[in-house]
C-alpha cells in the first residue's frame, strides 16, 4: 500500500496550522485585545506598536475571521454605497476612494444606483438596512432631507452633495457655488463676456448651485445675464451635445461656454466640432469636476477640480468614525480650477 506523502493524510492534504489572534500578540508583544482593536482601528497606540503588530500579521499572513469578528463586535464589517449611476465615470472615480478606504480598513462595500429617482433611493436604503451594514454612504440623491433622518435612526449615514446636520449623520457637502464662479472669473478675465451655460437637470441641486454661481460671477463683472443664453443638459455627454447644439441652431452668439460637468462638455466640444467651430479658437469651453479623461480629451479641458476620489476616500473615513461611535474630523477635499488648452484670450 502507498504511504501518503509527509504531511498528508490518507484523507488529503492536513489543513496548515492556523495562527490565532494570541499568536500574534505574543510575537508583538502586546495583548490580544490590543491586537484587535489595531485592527478594527478602535484604538490609537504608538507607531512602534504598531509597526509590531503589522509585521506579525504580514509576516503569518493573518486574516482575522470575518464572521467571527462581526460577532464579537456586533458588526457585518459592510457598508453600503449608494451612488445614482455605477457606469457614470465621476460616480466611477468616487466609488473608488470609497472601496480604497474601506478594504484598507477591513470593510467590504455593497454598491447600489439610485438613478436619480427617490422611489429607487428608498428600495436601496431598506436593502443596506435589511441586509446589515454597518453604515451608509450616499453619493447625493433626491431623498428628502427628512426621509434621510429616518434611515439614519437605524444606521449611520454619511451623505455628500448637501449639508444634513441630525444625529448619526454626517456630511460633506460639494462646494459647486463656489466652483462656478472661479470658472466664470476665468473666463471673464479672458474677455469674454457672452458666456452660454449649459445647465444640468432642472431642480438638481448641484445644477441650481452652479447656475447660482454662473449668476453671481456675471452680476460681481456687471454683465447682464442673459436667460437664452442657458441650455438646458441632463449631465450627461449626450445631453451637452443636444443643448450646445440647440443653442447653435438659435442663432445666440457667444464666445465660451461653461458647462455644469465634464461630460457635458464632451458633448459641447462634438456639437462645436460639427457647426465647424475650434475649442479655444472660436469657443473657450469650461467644464466642472476634472474627470481624468478630461486631460486627455482635445483639446485637454479646462476643468473645475473637486477630486470626486478624495471626496470618496473622506467618505469612507467619515462612515468609519461614525461605525465606531466616533464624530468624524474630515472635510470635503478643496475647489481648485485646472486651467488647459481649452480657454483663450478674446
Amino acid at each position: 500500500m502507498k504511504t501518503p506523502p509527509r504531511g498528508e493524510s490518507k484523507r488529503g492534504p492536513r489543513p496548515r496550522q492556523l495562527v490565532t489572534l494570541r499568536d500574534i500578540a505574543r510575537e508583538a508583544g502586546v495583548s490580544a485585545s490590543t491586537v484587535s482593536r489595531i485592527i478594527n482601528g478602535t484604538v490609537k497606540v504608538s507607531d512602534e506598536r504598531k509597526a509590531s503588530v503589522e509585521a506579525a500579521i504580514a509576516k503569518h499572513d493573518f486574516r482575522p475571521h470575518a464572521a467571527a469578528r462581526g460577532l464579537a463586535l456586533g458588526r457585518t464589517f459592510t457598508i453600503g454605497v449608494l451612488s445614482q449611476a455605477i457606469d457614470s465615470p465621476f460616480y466611477a472615480e468616487g466609488l473608488r476612494g470609497v472601496e480604497r478606504r474601506l478594504l484598507a480598513a477591513g470593510y467590504a462595500a455593497l454598491f447600489m444606483s439610485g438613478n436619480w429617482n427617490v422611489a429607487d433611493e428608498q428600495r436601496c436604503m431598506r436593502k443596506f438596512i435589511d441586509h446589515g451594514v454597518d453604515g451608509i454612504i450616499m453619493f447625493s440623491g433626491c431623498l428628502p432631507n427628512a426621509a434621510i433622518k429616518d434611515f439614519a435612526k437605524r444606521c449611520p449615514i454619511v451623505v455628500t452633495g448637501r449639508h444634513l446636520p441630525a444625529p448619526q449623520t454626517y456630511s460633506l457637502p460639494i462646494k459647486d457655488r463656489l466652483g462656478a464662479t472661479l470658472a466664470m472669473r476665468h473666463l471673464i478675465g479672458l474677455g469674454h463676456r457672452r458666456i452660454a451655460f449649459i445647465a444640468g437637470s432642472e431642480n438638481h441641486p448641484d445644477a441650481l448651485e452652479r447656475l447660482a454661481g454662473y449668476r453671481e460671477a456675471l452680476q460681481e463683472a456687471h454683465i447682464a445675464f442673459e436667460p437664452r443664453l442657458v441650455a438646458q443638459g441632463d449631465w450627461q455627454e449626450s445631453g451637452g451635445l443636444i443643448a450646445t447644439t440647440q443653442l447653435l441652431e438659435s442663432g445666440r452668439t457667444f464666445t465660451a461656454a461653461f458647462c455644469v460637468n465634464d461630460q457635458t462638455a464632451h458633448g459641447a466640444y462634438l456639437a462645436l466640432f460639427r457647426a465647424g467651430l475650434k475649442v479655444p479658437d472660436d469657443v473657450s469651453v469650461v467644464g466642472f469636476d476634472d474627470l481624468p479623461s478630461s486631460s486627455y480629451s482635445l483639446p485637454p479641458l479646462t476643468s473645475v477640480r473637486q477630486s470626486v476620489r478624495v471626496l470618496g476616500e473622506r467618505a469612507a473615513e467619515a462612515i468609519l468614525a461614525l461605525v465606531c461611535g466616533r464624530r468624524p474630523r474630515v472635510e470635503p477635499p478643496p475647489v481648485e480650477l485646472v486651467v488647459r488648452d481649452s480657454t483663450r484670450r478674446l
